[in-house]
């Protein structure tokens, strides 16, 4: 199955730091606390794809509002088991 072109890597570390208005050291800290996981390149260069751009600025707007990178975890983990539930009620809803 082909990877979504949300999902695809294509961005260097740079390119995304400047999209999402942080510093490199930023994003590779987040993705040592697993707040994201870039894909690697076989030489092991980060790519990030449009999802990962969207986890990045939700992270600042969570930062922005106070919240440190223990809170920004639970929250970005709230919000995808969120997202998985709704999944579920949409099927299920669609079964009857």
């Amino acid at each position: 199955m082909a990877a979504s072109k949300d999902n695809q890597g294509v961005y260097s570390i740079s390119v995304t730091a400047r999209m999402v208005g942080m510093e490199q050291h930023n994003l590779r800290q987040y993705e040592s606390r697993g707040l994201l996981e870039p894909d690697r390149t076989s030489g092991g260069t980060r790519l990030y794809s449009d999802r990962d751009v969207a986890v990045l600025r939700r992270i600042g707007e969570l930062l922005a509002e106070g919240l440190n990178l223990a809170g920004v975890r639970l929250v970005l983990q709230l919000e995808a088991r969120n997202r998985q539930l709704r999944r579920q009620m949409d099927r299920l809803k669609d079964q009857t």
